[in-house]
């Protein structure tokens, strides 16, 4: 019955009779096939996993990452917006948000109070950095990036996160509030022409104040590049989502009087986690949403880890190095583990344990800035190295070597020979001549 059903649905979303009844039925079809992707990878755990973790994350974070920002409006004069901002975030808890705020302003008034030892604010300063770093870590999986920003970057990007972030978002609520305020705006909102659009414009603010801010998360916190429209759509579907999930649980708030008699004082704290958890799923959701229009190739298959064939993986790593050692000896290149990613149509997720192997190697080396350059000199990386990378290192996961049968041992050692008999003493500057590029 539910393999019918799975092939059944696989028909209509992944064929062609949508497609075949005009606009309206490719437009429908590429709905579909986006809403069964989100579908499928919600049900598959990890989005869940990783929105639960950065709820975690968030009830360490949340005082010191409110602290700093306080510390920072404060030298910009606008520090008493914070609770306000805070407020209105929290405001589908109703009445409980207001609570929940007060108690966090509280918090925060006596972290600014100085209670802090040296090692509570190396502790505070910590938690603030390592929730920045949580929310790269669950973009970059979405991506399909298998490496992290260097702690160079980190320490630098994280910081113009935490310093411009809160000062961009509370001088755009208080010009929103000032130009409310204004002589003219009142002025049109009691013209009838005018006026129901400035007020549907008023309610449609914080929306949009919102899908800034994922659009903004998108293109800037995972450690690959993401396209402005890839960022925007994905920001506009978060925004979406995240408004009528907020009318939604405002509603069930207003009426969980039965919620509150059997959790008693656990009502607050339980509503709030199941708030903290939504908002991060769907700031999740819209990233993959990003992601798959970015890569829509990757909208079937979803979350499939690839399998590379030896043949494969052989091609790879001397087709790695090759990008490698062009970029090197060209003054004004350098390329990056995305760049190899572009270039061969692979995801960096596939190309992460051969880089690493050649890393380990000693074949290539990595910058701070991430460029990848030749371990070594050119002229010493053997070709029969690179293969050896992908062909003869690894490891079983047992503690003593593998006994192969005498016959097996033989013919491996026939197929070694023809590799090393085949690319002889090449070397990577052989790769580099004229008369072997392409």
């Amino acid at each position: 019955m539910i393999p019918t059903l799975r092939t059944k649905v696989n028909d209509i979303v992944w064929g062609f009779k949508l497609e075949q009844r005009g606009m309206p039925g490719r437009v429908l079809a590429v709905i579909l096939r986006y809403l069964y992707g989100l579908i499928r990878d919600m049900f598959s755990g990890q989005l869940s996993l990783r929105a639960m973790s950065l709820v975690y994350t968030t009830l360490l974070a949340i005082v010191p990452l409110i602290a700093f920002s306080f510390s920072v409006l404060q030298g910009f004069g606008v520090h008493n917006r914070l609770e306000p901002l805070l407020f209105e975030l929290l405001s589908p808890l109703g009445d409980q948000g207001a609570e929940i705020t007060r108690q966090i302003i509280d918090l925060v008034d006596g972290v600014r109070g100085g209670v802090l030892g040296g090692i509570s604010l190396a502790f505070f300063i910590y938690t603030a950095i390592s929730m920045v770093q949580k929310v790269e870590e669950s973009f970059n999986y979405v991506w399909y990036v298998a490496k992290s920003r260097s702690l160079a970057r980190r320490l630098t990007e994280y910081m113009i996160v935490l310093l411009i972030g809160p000062v961009v978002i509370v001088i755009a609520l208080g010009m929103i509030a000032s130009l409310r305020s204004n002589t003219l705006v009142q002025l049109f909102l009691t013209s009838k022409a005018i006026g129901p659009l400035l007020v549907v414009t008023n309610k449609l603010t914080p929306y949009v104040l919102v899908t800034a801010v994922f659009t903004f998360l998108y293109m800037y916190m995972p450690n690959t590049r993401v396209r402005f429209k890839s960022a925007l759509v994905g920001g506009i579907a978060g925004g979406f989502i995240w408004a009528s999930i907020s009318v939604i649980f405002a509603t069930f708030v207003l009426y969980s009087t039965r919620t509150q008699l059997i959790y008693s004082g656990f009502a607050v704290a339980i509503i709030t986690l199941i708030w903290l958890y939504l908002n991060w799923l769907v700031l999740l959701i819209g990233a993959q949403l990003a992601y798959y229009f970015q890569n829509p190739a990757f909208l079937r298959i979803g979350r499939r880890e690839p399998r590379l064939s030896n043949a494969m993986r052989e091609r790879l790593a001397l087709n790695v190095m090759l990008l490698v050692g062009r970029a090197f000896r060209d003054p004004d290149s350098s390329i990056t583990v995305d760049e190899i990613s572009d270039k061969l149509r692979m995801p960096s997720i596939a190309l992460a344990p051969v880089v690493a192997a050649l890393e380990d190697g000693g074949l290539l080396a990595t910058t701070e800035k991430e460029d990848l350059l030749p371990g070594k000199d050119m002229a010493t990386i053997r070709l029969d190295d690179i293969l050896s990378v992908v062909r003869v290192h690894g490891e079983t996961g047992s503690y003593r070597d593998p006994k192969w049968s005498s016959t097996i041992d033989a013919l491996g050692k026939d197929l070694d020979d023809a590799v090393l008999a085949t690319v002889g003493t090449r070397t990577l500057v052989d790769l580099l001549e004229p008369a072997a590029v392409e």
